[in-house]
């Protein structure tokens, strides 16, 4: 822990997590570290009573830092304001709140290092939690420690996850025996001592506990006897004995500030009174060492908490909650007085169902799905049986989803009433469920899928027309992960659906209704015009929500026009809103789809940088970033091929079709690039075989340079023609080029074929694709001795290849021009001496962003980025941006 606070005395930031067992000394160790540190301290507590009530912590939290608000980006001032109450706005995500909070502490800690300590971690709020856990794991070049203090508990453990952690396990022996003897009124024998001090762990509450609680005989019985000691069982019956002993109105005080939790002197002084129940009360319990009465209510250790409210029966609970709810009606505590009403019930209660509802909204409005789903959620257990139970299930399935809760939100939809659903509701809850398909292990559910859409697509036909269009283009969505292994409907009946839906209302989503409809079932030359109208109309749309709703199948529709312009606008358009909106999963999948993309019609290296950014943001979330796998992407690098073919299998089984598909085809690129020209051929012939929509197109290529170098140019003459015709039919360069190129390997004479194709794919940005024609004309000239012609093409093929990180093609080249006579030295790439994270800071610098802008990107600080962009400087020995980007290359 001092390591932690020293660096962020010297600008660097970090994060520690005290984890134990209740009163091992977790707040203790915060206290001294806070009360000896020479730096500006911020703290916060949970409480439990403040768990459902979204960013209750934050709020707090961020007081004392209101003064640095000013200094932030607009957005992220305005999503912090939103969070914590401040102002109205449109709920802000939770990580788009952690970027703000983010750079409140960067700001503060540039006047002064501080250390921010967050005790009893697991009674915040979740949403408080998940943006404190954001800021902890993205410090960096921050003069900031964060530290916080949480019990054990497996769910803490994933949440806390990719932070520091330091385990307390109480006192060592010799302190233990010393605690316990000093707590005693006599001496006990050293050896039955260090036995006690070691049965439990050396706990120092239990130890002074159980010295007030049992006599030296009984202590020296206990530690003699074969059975471990039961410490909280001892003490739990130690604190109820002394509990029972205490007047009835003390008893009374003690459940009702049990009952609460949140220690808050004045709604527990009211609730006790509307039970009449006198303030002196209080000081009772303050006296028999139960509570400590300060600005607020603690209670001794949480087994104290638990024996009173535990002891007392359900009656008992009830009143007390009941009390509660009513004094917080007094105090204007909206939502306090809902969830003690709630728990004051027996059965169900519409009306304070109602009342929870009402706390869900505002929990929603703030940002706070989780808070809202988990509200929600108890407000349908209070809720009769019908459409209204169902319709509060429903909601928080969705606000469950859209926090990320993937299997809470399954459980809250199966326990939907099926019988009772209305249409619009049965077309919702079948969303949810596909939504959920791509985030559990069930291959039934992710094949289904689209088949399952269409018919709640069908079930809410003159209902409600939006919802209608939206699931069609979920429907569509869905059918892309699966691919081939798609069930319950055929591609032919998807089309005619999504066709009949672009019919049922106006707007943007007809329109690209009707481009996907045209593209699954017009010949290809009918099919463009419409598909083309569908991607301006996407390209136009300025709402970010709308764009969001729309976006993701223009990655569809772009690719089937060969538009590798049009596919990254709307892919990058895509990011960029669900970086603005905060929406970091909306995000991760635009990120990872911009990965695959860039392998077809892009470069390798720009692949790998999406999947650097994808690892970042994943590592900002909590998950593991090492389970970042792109199959396709390890083939083109060189990855080893049974690594390769395990992991597509692996992904076929779990019904992600298209993932193994692309893996299958990025191996047989991979045997084109070494000579397995026959291994290529029969990966890719059951895929040109089986079609599937836009993405068998850009897999004719190399099935035509695999057939006929394989001796099967009868079978790659049709593919060719194929290629010219949609290249006529298109316009664009990408499909006219590639197309060429394919044509000049089935003709006798194909000099001015690659030469079309060169001229055709220059200036074009598809590095790789020109490489590669350059390369076959470079190998063409060297097989008829024109040497030199021979050197120049294949030298440009080499460089090309190696700066867009395309390796085993660059080792075909490599090979190739070697084969002329010109001899070689091994490439020593720029960057070699660059961290992951520095490469990724470094091109995106070379590329003309600015600091805040590549923070922004990688979800760190501005500070942050300056320290890695100084050590990039530093290890290529150069000294501006400018002298940045010619040294890396602004292709890549």
């Amino acid at each position: 822990m001092a390591g932690v606070v020293s660096n962020a005395r010297n600008g660097i930031g970090g994060s520690l997590v005290l984890r134990g067992d209740p009163g091992v000394g977790k707040t203790a160790l915060l206290e001294d570290t806070l009360s000896s540190s020479p730096l500006e301290t911020v703290r916060l507590s949970g409480f439990e009573a403040e768990a459902t009530v979204a960013f209750a912590g934050l709020q707090r939290f961020v007081t004392p830092l209101a003064a640095q608000l000013d200094t932030l980006p607009g957005q992220h001032r305005q999503a912090v304001l939103i969070a914590t109450g401040a102002i109205d706005g449109p709920p802000p995500d939770r990580f788009l709140v952690g970027l703000g909070v983010l750079g409140l502490l960067a700001e503060a800690g540039q006047h002064r290092p501080l250390l921010c300590a967050v005790d009893d971690a697991h009674w915040l709020d979740p949403e408080s939690l998940d943006v404190l856990t954001f800021v902890a794991r993205r410090l960096q070049a921050e003069s900031v420690a964060l530290l916080f203090a949480s019990r054990n508990d497996p769910a803490m453990d994933v949440r806390l996850a990719g932070l520091p952690a330091l385990r307390l396990g109480g006192l060592a022996p010799g302190p233990a025996v010393a605690l316990l003897s000093r707590s005693l009124d006599s001496s006990i024998d050293p050896v039955a001592a260090a036995r006690i001090a070691r049965a439990i762990g050396g706990n120092p509450l239990a130890l002074i506990d159980l010295a007030h609680e049992l006599s030296v005989a009984e202590l020296t019985a206990s530690s003699l006897a074969d059975e471990p000691l039961p410490v909280g069982h001892r003490l739990v019956e130690h604190y109820v004995r002394q509990v029972r002993l205490l007047p009835g109105s003390v008893r009374t005080w003690l459940l009702i500030a049990a009952a609460d939790s949140t220690g808050n002197l004045e709604l527990i002084g009211r609730a006790a009174r509307q039970v009449g129940i006198a303030a002196s009360a209080g000081d009772a319990a303050d006296q028999a060492r139960l509570v400590d009465l300060g600005q607020v209510i603690r209670f001794r250790h949480p087994l104290v908490r638990a024996a009173v409210y535990n002891a007392a029966s359900g009656t008992e609970r009830r009143r007390a909650h009941g009390a509660l709810s009513a004094a917080a009606a007094d105090l204007g505590l909206s939502d306090l007085e809902a969830w003690h009403a709630a728990k004051a019930q027996v059965g169900t209660n519409a009306a304070v169902a109602r009342r929870l509802e009402r706390v869900a909204d505002r929990a929603g409005q703030r940002g706070g799905n989780t808070s809202r789903a988990n509200v929600l959620a108890q407000a349908a257990e209070l809720t009769p049986p019908g459409p209204l139970r169902n319709a509060r299930l429903l909601a928080a399935a969705e606000a469950s989803l859209a926090a990320g809760g993937a299997q809470i939100g399954l459980e809250l939809v199966n326990r939907l009433d099926a019988a009772s659903l209305d249409p619009v509701q049965r077309c919702r809850a079948a969303l949810v469920r596909a939504s959920f398909a791509l985030f559990t292990p069930d291959p039934a559910e992710l094949v289904w899928g689209t088949a399952r859409l269409l018919d709640a697509a069908a079930a809410v036909h003159d209902l409600d027309p939006l919802l209608e269009q939206t699931t069609l283009l979920r429907a569509f969505e869905h059918c892309l992960p699966p691919e081939r292994l798609l069930r319950g409907v055929t591609l032919s009946r998807l089309g005619e659906r999504l066709r009949d839906g672009a019919r049922v209302a106006d707007g943007s989503a007809a329109v690209v209704l009707r481009g996907l409809a045209a593209h699954i079932l017009l010949p290809y030359a009918e099919a463009v015009p419409i598909m083309r109208r569908a991607v301006e109309q996407l390209l136009a749309i300025e709402d970010d929500r709308e764009l969001l709703r729309l976006g993701a199948v223009g990655v569809a529709l772009t690719t089937a026009l060969w538009d590798h312009r049009g596919r990254d606008a709307c892919l990058q358009r895509a990011a960029e809103a669900a970086r603005a909106a905060g929406s970091l999963q909306l995000l991760d999948t635009a990120l990872w789809t911009l990965s695959l993309a860039e392998l077809t019609g892009g470069t390798p290296g720009r692949a790998g940088a999406y999947i650097d950014q994808v690892r970042e943001l994943r590592q900002a979330i909590g998950y593991p970033a090492e389970h970042v796998v792109n199959a396709a992407y390890l083939a083109w690098i060189g990855a080893a091929r049974p690594q390769v073919e395990a992991l597509a299998e692996a992904m076929r089984q779990a019904g992600f079709g298209g993932v193994h598909a692309s893996a299958v085809a990025a191996l047989a690129l991979r045997d084109l690039a070494e000579g397995h020209y026959r291994d290529a051929y029969q990966r890719l012939r059951p895929l040109i075989d089986d079609p599937f929509l836009q993405v068998t197109p850009l897999e004719y290529p190399d099935f035509v340079e695999a057939a006929v170098r394989a001796g099967h140019p009868d079978e790659a003459l049709p593919v060719v023609g194929r290629l010219m015709a949609m290249a006529d039919a298109n316009g664009w360069a990408w499909t006219r080029g590639v197309a060429l190129r394919s044509r000049a390997l089935v003709e006798p004479e194909p000099e001015t074929l690659y030469g079309e194709a060169i001229e055709t794919l220059t200036g074009a940005r598809l590095t790789v694709d020109l490489a590669r024609a350059e390369l076959l004309y470079g190998e063409w000239l060297r097989r008829r001795r024109r040497r030199r012609e021979a050197r120049a093409q294949l030298s440009s093929a080499l460089g090309r290849l190696e700066q867009a990180g395309a390796t085993v093609f660059a080792a075909r080249a490599r090979t190739e021009l070697e084969a002329t006579g010109l001899r070689l030295s091994a490439r020593s790439p720029d960057t070699s001496d660059l961290t992951p994270r520095e490469a990724t800071v470094a091109r995106l610098a070379a590329q003309g962003r600015t600091n805040a802008e590549i923070g922004s990107t990688l979800f760190v600080s501005a500070n942050t980025v300056d320290y890695h962009l100084r050590k990039v400087f530093q290890k290529l020995g150069i000294s501006s941006r400018r002298q940045l980007a010619d040294r890396l290359g602004r292709d890549d």
